[in-house]
């Protein structure tokens, strides 16, 4: 806030607020870097030529520090009186639940200390917010500083404000106790003409004292302190652009804009899915803490092999002596590991698990963090781009991926450095929900399969018979089909008792204490194939002919917005990729020499009952399908996963293995997709667009299907469904720009369209006549049942 004084007028000007600014000429602006990590904020006062512009930054040694300036581009001299700070200081020890839950209570605990002879202020709780019956001592605090405004006025809450509006005189601020904390420099300039003032204003958090006492002693007697902090402000800087260029995320081109738009997605992409910490380096301090931590057996059999290993040493080195050990869980451990850094978890900042602490350093030691974690899509995802810049670490990406899926097809929701993690109920979190989202399996599976294959082709083939896969346990239950059938939105439960297991599991080996384990109480171990065929199956046996997969697991796909297609909604986006993978995986069977492979009993049962159907049902494809015969065929490709997937839960697996020609897998992988391709033709819209998702209906005559409005996932995926012709691809490009998902002011596509809603008293309208239609509606209205519906004044 800026008191102006010139020809004997006071000017009141409260940059970025709408207070006494009603009368002024204001221009705002903001302005971020190339490199996205400095952001100003301008506010130019037209009338008195006067621009106010703060700058953020971040240090690592010192914390956020704003830079502020005003500017007089005039050729009037000012006399201003200012006051800049931070208001809504929280104190150390204070969590955003208790901040949103009882922040009277905490304003209650807080205590603002100024440090007079160097200006900090210091905030902390006057004790840890309990309620034990132990004393508890608040031994940490957040500190606010000052440089370049000489001996000003400091105020350590917000209380003084409205009287510096009034142009009242200030007092300094030394301890204020159940308020607020805030931090605030007030003084006297003499602005002259094109001159400029400058100060700064710097934030740290999680001081213990000696850290304030060492500051304070910086601030008193070090002249060099404002250099020293614009030095680790440009120290971190290079290291963000050294993080970023190691993702392949410098490019220079003629068009700024375009490059600084690759550094900004390339930085984004590594600050979720994280970047390798020294190329292909690895250390073995942290490689031999991870192995500890994910399977203490493995880890206690292996020590002279970890004995000799270097303090540094190649993740290509790693590979190759590992690569003909019979200990199958060393080999797939030691493959898993991936050195990244830099990584938090994505997704929408509401939600109460998304934090977004990126920790790279330890508050104990100081020593650097590799670690990373991430929504299953986001994270695989990322790695899909970062596969480019370090291709060698392709293997680590596709095991951890296939090792965190489950016998029956699925994937737990979130990847860790440790492993994975779960949806869990929680009755009185209302975010609390279980359930497994449907497309992750394929696309982005393919992905890295599609780039291994470019990279090392014929890597793949070395794992047909290798047994170094295996299952995560996730305690969920997909329920009997015909269970799934009488309701297809409650389909899956949650098994405590299952649950119980994996917890004293995990308890006495570490995070492999969540993979499936055999009858004999050992980790159960599969090949590359039948992992391919658990993720294939769970899909096929889910095919609904000329409709697509049916999304019957308590999730959508990836657009939360489709949440109410859960459980009547069928995926064409899902069955489009589909086609590719199975083009992908037809590839790689030609490819083989192998004439047989090894496949878990249980699971053979399940596969061959699906090729069966298909094949005896393949005369269906020369026309379209009637909902009798598509109805029929989705029961016994129901039925079949159904079978599978009880016996496992029921029995587990018997640990035996059966023989089965490769070329029948090849008679799976070609009648799979010519259904598959059927379905596509079948989706194709009169307007050469193809339908996205559709509705199915379980009627006493079948399955009907019927078709949503145009969305542009639908197309996305058909274009990469590697099905069309080129002129095909270029009559949806056409029928694109001429849908109603083309926005010509912005020359670019919606997602879905831009619909007229119905208003409030619009919507779930039933009309009389349909009431008097329905026996039931009839009886509910005549008892005055209203569990319903319930009628209006006007009937």
């Amino acid at each position: 806030i800026f008191q102006i004084r010139f020809d004997e007028k006071v000017m009141l000007w409260e940059p970025f607020s709408e207070r006494f600014n009603q009368n002024y000429n204001l221009t705002r602006n903001i302005y971020k870097n190339f490199y996205g990590n400095k952001i100003i904020f301008e506010e130019i006062q037209n009338d008195l030529q006067l621009t106010f512009r703060y700058e953020w930054n971040s240090s690592n040694l010192f914390g956020f520090v704003k830079k502020s300036e005003i500017i007089n581009n005039s050729n009037i001299d000012y006399n201003i009186t200012v006051l800049d700070g931070i208001q809504n200081i929280v104190p150390q020890g204070v969590n955003s639940d208790l901040q949103s839950s009882t922040s009277n209570l905490v304003d209650a605990y807080k205590r603002n200390e100024l440090h007079s002879k160097s200006g900090l202020g210091i905030y902390a709780l006057s004790a840890i917010i309990v309620d034990k019956a132990e004393p508890s001592e608040a031994l940490k605090a957040n500190v606010v500083w000052s440089l370049g405004l000489n001996n000003p006025t400091y105020l350590l809450s917000s209380k003084q404000i409205p009287a510096f509006r009034k142009g009242l005189k200030l007092t300094d601020e030394t301890d204020i106790k159940g308020e607020k904390g805030a931090y605030f420099i007030s003084n006297e300039l003499f602005l002259p003409q094109n001159s400029t003032e400058k100060w700064h204003i710097i934030a740290n958090v999680n001081q213990n004292q000696s850290q304030v006492i060492q500051l304070t002693e910086f601030i008193i007697h070090d002249k060099t302190l404002e250099s020293k902090i614009y030095d680790d402000i440009e120290l971190g800087r290079q290291n963000l652009i050294a993080l970023t260029a190691s993702a392949d995320g410098l490019q220079f081109t003629a068009d700024k804009l375009i490059d600084t738009r690759h550094f900004a997605n390339t930085l984004f992409n590594i600050m979720r899915g994280g970047i390798f910490d020294d190329n292909y380096q690895i250390g073995k301090k942290d490689f031999t803490q991870y192995l500890a931590k994910a399977n203490s057996e493995v880890f206690e059999n292996n020590r002279d092999f970890l004995l000799n290993l270097n303090d540094e040493f190649s993740y290509v080195e790693l590979l190759a002596v590992i690569k003909n050990s019979e200990d199958q869980d060393l080999v797939r451990l030691c493959t898993e590991y991936l050195p990244l850094k830099f990584s938090r978890r994505h997704g929408d900042p509401s939600r109460p698990w998304n934090k977004f602490s990126i920790n790279t350093r330890s508050e104990v030691d100081g020593s650097k963090i590799l670690d990373y974690e991430g929504n299953w899509r986001d994270i695989f995802q990322n790695w899909e781009a970062l596969a480019h810049a370090y291709p060698d670490f392709i293997e680590g990406m596709i095991f951890k991926f296939l090792n965190a899926s489950t016998f029956d097809g699925y994937n737990p929701y979130r990847v860790t450095k440790g492993g994975f993690d779960r949806e869990a109920i929680e009755p009185d979190n209302p975010w609390s929900y279980i359930g497994y989202w449907g497309d992750h399996q394929i696309i982005y599976l393919l992905k890295f399969l599609e780039f291994i294959e470019k990279y090392h082709p014929g890597k793949l083939n070395s794992y047909f018979e290798k047994e170094c896969f295996v299952y995560a346990a996730v305690p969920y239950t997909i329920k009997p089909y015909q269970d799934i059938l009488k309701n297809p939105k409650d389909t899956i439960e949650y098994s405590h008792s299952w649950e119980k297991k994996i917890i004293e599991e995990r308890s006495k080996i570490g995070a492999d204490g969540a993979l499936i384990r055999s009858n004999e109480d050992e980790i159960y171990h599969v090949n590359f194939i039948e992992k391919i065929l658990a993720t294939v199956l769970a899909k096929m046996s889910n095919f609904i002919p000329e409709g697509g997969i049916w999304m019957n697991t308590q999730r959508p796909e990836w657009n939360d917005a489709n949440n109410a297609l859960v459980g009547n909604g069928v995926s064409m986006v899902t069955l489009y990729y589909l086609h590719r993978f199975l083009k992908m995986f037809q590839s790689i069977l030609d490819s083989s020499d192998l004439e047989t492979i090894k496949i878990s009993n249980e699971m053979v049962e399940f596969y061959h009952e699906v090729r069966d159907c298909l094949v005896e049902n393949e005369h269906l494809l020369s026309g379209k399908i009637d909902d009798q015969s598509r109805r029929n065929i989705l029961d016994r490709l129901g039925k079949a996963a159904s079978d599978y997937r009880l016996q496992v839960y029921n029995s587990g697996f018997w640990g035996k293995k059966r023989t089965h020609s490769m070329a029948g897998l090849k008679i799976f992988t070609k009648v799979a997709l010519e259904f598959i391709e059927h379905s596509i033709s079948a989706n194709q819209r009169p307007d050469k667009l193809y339908h996205a998702y559709n509705l199915m209906s379980i009627t006493t005559n079948g399955v009907v299907i019927s078709n949503l409005s145009e969305m542009l996932e639908g197309q996305v995926a058909a274009l990469s469904s590697g099905y069309l012709k080129a002129n095909e691809s270029l009559q949806i490009l056409d029928a694109l720009k001429n849908s109603s998902l083309y926005r010509a002011d912005q020359n670019s596509y919606i997602l879905y369209p831009n619909k007229d809603l119905p208003k409030f008293l619009e919507k779930n309208n039933i009309p009389k006549s349909s009431i008097e239609n329905s026996t039931l509606l009839k009886k509910l209205l005549a008892t005055s049942n209203q569990s319903i519906f319930n009628m209006d004044c006007k009937g």
